[in-house]
């Protein structure tokens, strides 16, 4: 059974993850200085005249496409579900009381690389391979005859 201190000390270990001020959420900063979320307390809409109101067992995670979606609400609704707020969005309801400590840290690091900013491979110096001489002797520079 996951809890909310769970979530949160899994969710601040992702490099550059952070809580949202004031409500339960967290995200990555994004190039725009946006905070981009990957898991969020569940709003629920007890009355449709009303606000929605956080419900503190329910999680909501972002997935990587709606396919992904799909497949995690397929084999359960014990876990996993969804409300029409979400219809045609990347993300599921998750039941903390229903999912293992470590069911949850591998949904929360997929969603927190749906956000993360991509790094790029950083690209190796530009560098000659060094060349041999004639005696065996390494030599940056090929080594060059002269004409008489």
């Amino acid at each position: 059974m996951a809890t909310q201190a769970d979530v949160r000390r899994i969710a601040l270990g992702f490099p550059g993850a952070e809580e949202e001020p004031g409500r339960f959420a967290f995200g990555v900063r994004q190039r725009d200085g946006k905070l981009k979320g990957f898991a969020w307390v569940w709003l629920e809409r007890l009355d449709p005249k009303k606000a929605r109101v956080p419900q503190p067992k329910v999680l909501a995670v972002r997935t990587a496409s709606l396919d992904d979606k799909e497949f995690l609400l397929s084999p359960s609704t014990e876990k996993f579900f969804t409300e029409p707020h979400y219809n045609g969005y990347p993300a599921v309801m998750v039941q903390l009381a229903a999912v293992k400590v470590a069911e949850l840290r591998v949904l929360l690091e997929e969603a927190w690389r749906v956000v993360a900013p991509k790094v790029p491979a950083a690209k190796p110096a530009a560098r000659k391979a060094p060349t041999r001489s004639p005696k065996g002797k390494k030599s940056s520079t090929p080594r060059r005859t002269r004409e008489r």
